[in-house]
């Protein structure tokens, strides 16, 4: 198998993960959305909470260039971590919801 489509297995078993895990109040869910000819991976938040309108990205992921950008991590403890724990290398991952000149402090990759 090679290396793009091991890791678009290992982004979508991490995500659905997410999937599971239900929310202690308010009436929501969140949906995985994966998109393997853009290659872009999604968790949304979709629902209702005291009556307001829950809809809302808490992950974000696009493989570009061969590495995983993840543009949005609302996550607790970092999906960064669980996709290194999961095998992907932490050169292969770009923290994009940090600014460029952050990302060098990092211990993962600049772009």
């Amino acid at each position: 198998m090679d290396t793009l489509e091991t890791y678009r297995q290992i982004i979508e078993t991490v995500l659905d993960e997410y999937t599971r895990i239900p929310y202690a109040h308010g009436d929501f869910h969140t949906e995985a959305v994966f998109d393997r000819v853009k290659d872009r991976y999604l968790l949304v938040n979709v629902g209702w909470d005291n009556g307001r309108r829950v809809h809302g990205s808490l992950v974000h992921i696009d493989i570009i260039n061969g590495k995983l950008w993840i543009q949005r991590d609302g996550t607790e403890h970092g999906v960064a971590k669980e996709l290194v724990k999961a095998g992907i290398p932490k050169d292969r991952i770009v923290l994009a919801f940090h600014p460029p000149e952050i990302r060098p402090h990092t211990e993962y990759a600049v772009a």
